[in-house]
């Protein structure tokens, strides 16, 4: 383990999206739970809060959000704000005045989608890229250049500021390809959430039997199946952020600390989001996903590092397959392949804080 340091942690620890927040409050605590002294940097923008509010109550765009939702929306975004006063933070300062920020001792850039070029409110912030920084040491923890593909390559002078991070790690092969064709080499490690498995507490008890439905814009091959599955099954399906017609109840209120505990009590999950298939691994959950447009990137290369292929499901995947895949929990090999990608984090973590 390495010493004892003041590090700082830079990342999207603000927006109203359950993996962004718990991403950042699991690396936080998980590094303070090794010894470090540990903040979020505090970055602050007018226009990125007017962004990230308006997308709170239009979450599923270009869908129009009906009016009656908004007030549950709302109690949603104020469980966001109330859970963001208790993160450890650094000091507030201007998004786009870096300089403005403290000094450390080193400072971890990512996890989420802090290099991603098509991000449609943090796109190209110099900050992430380090510009203006003040540290004695430079790297990134599982950042990621989300939809932004490695074919697409990346313009000298941002290639130039990520050479100055002394260590460089990140949470999908696209990136990792991305890094190569620059001409710099990156570790892959894990998501924080199950890099540091204490920190997102769950508690199974919700009163009953459900299964999590985390997302939206599902193929209607796809809702048909679970709604075939679950009356055979004799389950409900409880879709938790987001409306989902299908479902049979929708928590569109809930704040992180519910989403966590709703995750851990579910006995299956339903996702086309990354941190669905997170949780569903974290806590061990029978789960399929479904991967297309903006989020296949993330969720295929996650699915290919830790042997879960077979979980994305397809128009042609059978019922049977769908049955069998939201009965068993991940499989002895998938458990073994975090265990060894944990193992392999906390190496890259300890030399890029050594």
């Amino acid at each position: 383990m390495a010493s004892p340091r003041k590090i700082g942690v830079l990342t999207f620890h603000k927006c109203i999206n359950y993996g962004s927040y718990w991403q950042s409050r699991c690396l936080v605590e998980g590094l303070r739970a090794r010894g470090h002294d540990v903040q979020l940097l505090d970055h602050d923008c007018g226009r990125v809060n007017y962004a990230e509010w308006r997308c709170a109550l239009q979450p599923q765009l270009p869908q129009p959000t009906p009016r009656s939702d908004f007030p549950r929306l709302k109690a949603k975004a104020r469980k966001f704000f109330d859970a963001f006063k208790r993160l450890p933070m650094s000091p507030r300062f201007p998004l786009h005045r870096p300089d403005a920020s403290p000094s450390y001792d080193a400072i971890l850039v990512g996890s989420d989608e802090v290099w991603n070029f098509r991000h449609p409110w943090y796109s190209a912030a110099p900050i992430f890229f380090g510009d203006g920084l003040k540290a004695d040491r430079l790297a990134s923890y599982a950042a990621s250049f989300g939809n932004h593909q490695a074919s697409d390559g990346l313009d000298a002078p941002w290639a130039e500021k990520l050479r100055r991070f002394a260590a460089l790690s990140v949470r999908d092969d696209n990136s990792r390809n991305l890094l190569r064709g620059m001409g710099s080499e990156a570790d892959i490690v894990l998501d924080p959430c199950l890099q540091f498995p204490e920190m997102p507490r769950a508690h199974a008890g919700d009163g009953g039997g459900y299964t999590l439905v985390y997302g939206f814009g599902f193929p209607q091959w796809l809702t048909d199946a679970a709604r075939r599955w679950s009356e055979a099954r004799g389950t409900r399906l409880l879709s938790i952020g987001y409306r989902n017609h299908w479902a049979d109840e929708n928590r569109l209120d809930a704040g992180p600390q519910e989403f966590a505990e709703l995750a851990g009590g579910a006995d299956a999950v339903i996702t086309n989001f990354f941190h669905g298939c997170v949780f569903a691994l974290l806590n061990r959950k029978p789960f399929v996903a479904h991967a297309d447009g903006y989020r296949s990137t993330k969720i295929n290369d996650l699915a290919a590092m830790l042997g879960a292929g077979h979980r994305l499901v397809g128009e042609a995947t059978a019922d049977d397959e769908f049955a069998d895949l939201l009965a068993a929990p991940p499989e002895p090999h998938i458990v073994a392949a975090i265990a060894a990608r944990r193992a392999h984090s906390q190496v890259f973590l300890d030399a890029a804080l050594s």
